[in-house]
């Protein structure tokens, strides 16, 4: 059996203060096509006593960890840090999915849950110019676990990297030393493989004399923005550095991209950060680029069923996957490019895209390779 403190965890996570309006169960994306009920967890959670049994509640890992819970709520209740909370329980116990388990343990041995060497952390950069950290630089680009290793993802890496140089921007990479952030460490629930990889990261940094970063993923640009103490670095997402540099004119773009283009906000750059313009920005700014929104966009925007480490758990659902939805809607707009600048996003999207056999009307591409064309 396997229970918690159910009294206890209530008052933890503020559960308390829940008036079981069903905001959260209305919003859940995965409530639509799981057993996944935020509202009905905390209500069983407020009157379980002293023991809650989770025995059964496989629902906990359908959790994309998208946060949409926790904005529309209208009394800042947290279900998404509570099913976190929960997931922590059957970690402890090692009662978790084999794919899980691997991706924790490749963190733990590997620094990256894609049990890859760290040695070849680096190997994306091939002939290119880029300057290590230790070298001195004003920015540390943060690459990320899945845009090192991944063959569609290191795309997008290399052409960040000749956008940033194009626009002067100075800075190096940590190269085989970068360590996994820990964000989907966290949302898996494995609490303590998360504060072990942020002492280590800290420590790195701090030798380093690192103050300012930026990164490709938006999970990796959360976690070191609001999962990691406050120790005065300043961490940006890598369309917020581009943003910034068209604004001083650093970086113009004159090629155009003569597409219609629809953008899907990642969650852990919109709903959990608010970062909803400066993408937005970037793409206006290249010429010939015509920019459609999908009905549900910005704080509406549906997830991609990506995050909360569900990168590792394909296939334990058999109904549609989220972003089968998501690319039939950017469809409806008549868009011929869905884009976007997650890494989670980019391969789910693009997954679903052969899955529907839509690939000959719907191309997907992140924002930095469109950005690419057009320099």
């Amino acid at each position: 059996m396997l229970q918690i403190d159910s009294r206890q965890f209530v008052q933890e996570h503020g559960l308390l203060a829940c008036i079981q309006c069903g905001k959260c169960t209305g919003g859940c994306p995965m409530a639509i096509k799981t057993k996944l009920n935020p509202r009905s967890l905390i209500y069983r959670l407020l009157v379980a006593g002293n023991g809650f049994d989770l025995e059964g509640r496989e629902e906990l890992w359908d959790c994309t960890t998208c946060a949409t819970c926790f904005s529309r709520c209208p009394k800042l209740v947290n279900p998404m840090e509570a099913v976190i909370a929960l997931r922590g329980a059957f970690v402890e116990k090692g009662r978790v999915h084999p794919n899980v388990k691997t991706a924790l343990e490749s963190t733990f041995r590997h620094g990256n849950p894609l049990t890859m060497p760290r040695e070849d952390r680096a190997a994306w950069v091939g002939d290119m110019a880029v300057k290590s950290i230790e070298e001195g630089a004003e920015y540390l680009y943060y690459v990320g676990c899945t845009p090192s290793y991944d063959p569609r993802v290191q795309g997008v890496t290399r052409a960040i990297v000749n956008l940033l140089q194009g626009g002067g921007l100075d800075f190096g990479i940590l190269g085989a030393q970068e360590n996994c952030c820990g964000s989907e460490v966290r949302r898996l629930g494995e609490l303590g493989l998360f504060e072990m990889m942020v002492e280590e990261n800290q420590e790195t940094l701090k030798s380093l004399g690192v103050t300012r970063m930026f990164t490709t993923s938006p999970h990796c640009f959360n976690a070191f923005k609001n999962d990691y103490p406050k120790n005065g670095l300043q961490v940006q997402h890598y369309t917020q550095v581009m943003a910034g540099l068209l604004d001083t004119r650093s970086l113009s773009f004159t090629k155009p991209f003569e597409k219609t283009v629809t953008y899907h906000d990642p969650c852990y750059l919109g709903k959990h950060n608010g970062v909803f313009d400066e993408p937005r920005r970037v793409l206006k700014g290249i010429p010939g680029l015509t920019l459609v929104e999908m009905d549900r966009s910005r704080e509406k925007s549906l997830c991609c069923e990506g995050g909360g480490g569900r990168m590792w758990l394909e296939g334990t659902n058999p109904a549609t996957r989220l972003a089968q939805m998501r690319v039939k809607e950017a469809l409806e707009t008549g868009a011929q490019v869905l884009a976007t600048a997650c890494p989670f996003c980019l391969l789910t999207l693009e997954e679903a895209v052969k899955h529907l056999s839509a690939e000959g009307q719907m191309r997907v591409m992140d924002i930095a390779e469109i950005a690419l064309q057009a320099l």
